[in-house]
């Protein structure tokens, strides 16, 4: 039995594993709540897991804070992966592999797993990540932009006038402040992905599955012109997949 936690840029993802794979529990916190007072209750009366693994795109402050917490509810210390270069069959396109974010990297694994086909894989979360993945598992790099609702604020930041007085709707063409830097910001997210589908299209020689995960993933599925997959916790099934081939659990005592 693994706990596997996914510490994000806005969220904290955790996934109690069981035997035969499949989530007993899971759940999710903002960084802004009491994860001192909320965690613990939340994992109270959980079955103590062998393993806790955990992937983090996060500073150290927040990683020593989940550490505290998983030792203190389940006298159990995080495994920290740190991407690889290889693991699970995909293979890191970067020449530096540990600056590629490790929730990129396994999302391609648990991509992989399913697929074993061409992916474009699009993560709609605090920033919008992509990246193209070969069926035989290469990675063949990939783009970061801004996310859409960081897009939003960094408009509004730079700006003296853009100054929305409410949340706007997404339109094809608006006629007031609020719907352009709305429909600005999610037209250009949707763009950058079928863009990035069509080029990865030509290099990969055939159409790839376009697989979407995070936050904005459903509303920037129904914006596209390119059928998309949609996957939930796609980070923690893919940490799953590389705690069960690279890591084992201790006798239980």
């Amino acid at each position: 039995m693994k706990l596997l936690l996914d510490l994000g840029n806005t969220r904290l993802k955790w996934a109690l594993q069981g035997q035969p794979p499949g989530w007993l529990a899971h759940g999710a916190l903002d960084w802004q709540d009491d994860l001192a007072g909320k965690l613990p209750g939340a994992w109270a009366g959980l079955p103590r897991p062998d393993l806790v693994v955990a992937a983090s795109v996060v500073d150290g402050a927040r990683e020593s804070r989940l550490a505290d917490i998983a030792q203190q509810v389940f006298a159990r210390a995080p495994h920290w992966l740190r991407t690889p270069a290889v693991a699970c069959g995909v293979r890191n396109a970067y020449a530096e592999p540990q600056r590629l974010g490790v929730d990129r990297f396994l999302a391609m694994v648990a991509a992989h797993a399913a697929h074993r086909t061409p992916c474009v894989l699009a993560s709609a979360g605090t920033a919008l990540a992509l990246d193209a993945l070969g069926a035989d598992g290469r990675h063949l790099g990939g783009l970061i932009a801004p996310g859409v609702r960081l897009m939003q604020q960094s408009l509004v930041d730079a700006t003296a006038l853009v100054r929305p007085q409410r949340a706007g709707d997404i339109l094809e063409l608006a006629d007031n402040t609020a719907d352009a830097v709305t429909s600005g910001c999610w037209q250009a997210a949707a763009a950058l992905i079928e863009r990035f589908h069509a080029h990865m299209s030509r290099q990969l020689g055939a159409p790839p599955t376009l697989i979407l995960d995070g936050g904005d993933a459903q509303q920037l599925a129904s914006m596209l012109s390119v059928p998309a997959l949609l996957v939930r916790d796609g980070v923690l099934q893919g940490l799953a997949l590389w705690a069960e081939a690279h890591l084992a659990s201790p006798p239980t005592v």
